[in-house]
C-alpha cells in the first residue's frame, strides 16, 4: 500500500536523508522525499500496522532533522 503524507522539511539534503531515514524504517518497503513539494510518499509492507510504522518513521526523520514534521 502506498500513502503520501504532507511534511515540513527545510532543506534538500535532509529531505534526501530523511528519504534514507524512512527506507531503513521496518515495516516500509520504499519512500520518496520531495523537497519541492513538502510529501512524503512511502509503500508500506504487507501486514504492517501503518500508524505505528510512521511513528518510527518520524522518529527516525527527527534524528535527521529535529524539527521536521509529518502530518500523520
Amino acid at each position: 500500500m502506498k500513502k503520501t503524507y504532507n511534511i515540513e522539511v527545510d532543506c534538500a539534503n535532509c529531505a534526501n536523508l530523511m528519504e534514507d531515514a524512512t527506507k531503513k524504517t521496518e515495516g516500509i518497503k520504499d519512500a520518496c522525499v520531495n523537497f519541492m513539494t513538502q510529501k512524503m510518499i512511502v509503500e508500506f509492507e504487507d501486514g504492517v500496522d501503518e500508524k505505528k510504522t510512521m511513528k518510527a518513521v518520524l522518529k527516525n526523520c527527527k534524528k535527521v532533522e529535529d524539527d521536521c514534521d509529518i502530518e500523520l
